[in-house]
């Protein structure tokens, strides 16, 4: 019994890192349809190439700092209670790959390829796994310190925090230090449209996201016996609510609409086992609603040019998935309770305030070093020419 229980559980988070590992072909597709046609190609090799970075990155160092497991032993180990601990390292890589994943929607059609992956090593290697090893490994007792002030630990079930609004927040400093795309906004004071180049190569994102959540979140029990509905559940119901939302105040903008599901997705995360379904519909609509309002506000007044809206996205709606877990996970709202307001609040602040920092420090210290962004002539002509020498439709495009 050992034995089966041993291989059904490898079993379950295998196909949990597979699911998670598709979701990485939706960042690929979103940021596709959305960039405009001279940079489809950048966009399709940032994240598989971020992707093996990443694996690299997170195999050599990254894993061992959040979990104090180093893989520099004999394979007969490693293979130990059916590769099970591999295993793991592969679903939580996946996690880990979508912090550069989310950056480079952020960053997209003006930045340097070689320096992005430089920050992606570094992010993956030791930003990210700091905070992770805080919230999902004890490290450095910061949780008993939260436990002591607050009565419970900071709670994040499945990342709204310790990885979506730490991949919104470190994007954040590099949109801000790269500057807006060219002629983005004018002199005038007029703001140049840039529309998104296939909206159905956006939806395909969206719903390759949408799809892999599922893995994303309910895998996240790690293990077959921990298993639990109500996180799938309550994952369709904020996915439905951020759409409904998003719909609403995005006025039918296809934009808005694909990405309404995600940002209640990535809001739920954190409180997915906690939550009563009427619970996640709410924080799920709230995001929604939080994503068109700012992301109109960013592009429009603040002038940020973020492509993709991957700060209020994943930033912002994941900083509130770390606070609404802290609402509607109590008794009170429908919740299963062992949550804390406080709790949420001090791991929210927390990991925003760790992302800032270190998404400053990297991009800042990379743009004094290497410089961040393409030159002018190269991002008039595009990623795609200009990095790769190919353009999405090569027949006509291709240069020696």
């Amino acid at each position: 019994m050992e034995a089966l229980k041993q291989g059904s559980d490898a079993l379950f988070i295998l196909l949990g890192g597979i699911m998670v590992l598709a979701m990485h072909a939706g960042f690929a597709f979103l940021e596709l349809g959305t960039v405009r046609k001279k940079n489809q190609v950048n966009a399709l090799v940032k994240i598989l190439v971020d992707f093996s970075v990443s694996t690299v990155a997170y195999f050599v160092v990254g894993y061992g700092v959040a979990y104090g497991t180093s893989f520099f032993v004999g394979a007969e180990q490693l293979a130990a209670k059916n590769g099970y601990d591999l295993v793991k390292f592969f679903f939580l890589l996946t996690f880990a790959a979508a912090i550069p994943a989310i950056i480079s929607g952020g960053i997209a059609e003006r930045a340097r390829f070689w320096p992005q992956l430089i920050a992606t090593a570094v992010l993956v290697g030791f930003v990210y796994p700091l905070f992770e090893g805080i919230a999902w490994n004890q490290a450095f007792g910061i949780q008993a310190w939260i436990k002591a002030a607050t009565g419970e630990e900071f709670h994040d079930f499945a990342g709204s925090v310790v990885v979506h609004a730490m991949g919104g927040w470190l994007a954040l400093p590099a949109v801000i230090l790269l500057g807006a795309r060219s002629n983005r906004y004018r002199k005038d004071g007029a703001i140049s449209a840039h529309p998104p180049s296939n909206i159905p190569f956006l939806a395909l994102g969206a719903w390759i996201l949408t799809v892999g959540w599922f893995g994303f979140n309910v895998m996240s029990a790690q293990t077959i016996d921990k298993i639990s509905g109500l996180v799938a559940v309550n994952s369709l119901m904020a996915m439905v609510g951020g759409t409904l939302a998003a719909l609403a105040l995005g006025r039918n903008d296809p934009g808005f609409v694909h990405n309404g599901p995600l940002a209640g997705l990535v809001a739920v995360c954190a409180g997915s086992d906690l939550m009563h379904p009427l619970g996640a519909l709410g924080v799920g609509a709230v995001a929604g609603a939080m994503f068109v309002v700012m992301f109109t506000l960013t592009q429009n007044k603040w002038k940020i040019d973020d492509v993709l809206g991957v700060w209020p996205l994943h930033g912002l709606c994941g900083a509130w998935g770390g606070i609404a877990a802290g609402i509607f996970g109590s008794k009170a709202l429908g919740g299963l309770g062992g949550v804390s307001l406080g709790a949420q609040l001090l791991g929210t602040l927390l990991g925003v305030a760790w992302a800032l920092v270190a998404g400053f420090a990297v991009y800042g210290t990379i743009k004094a070093f290497m410089g961040l962004r393409l030159s002018p002539e190269e991002e008039h002509e595009g990623a795609d020419l200009a990095i790769h020498k190919i353009g999405s439709t090569p027949e006509r495009e291709a240069t020696w």
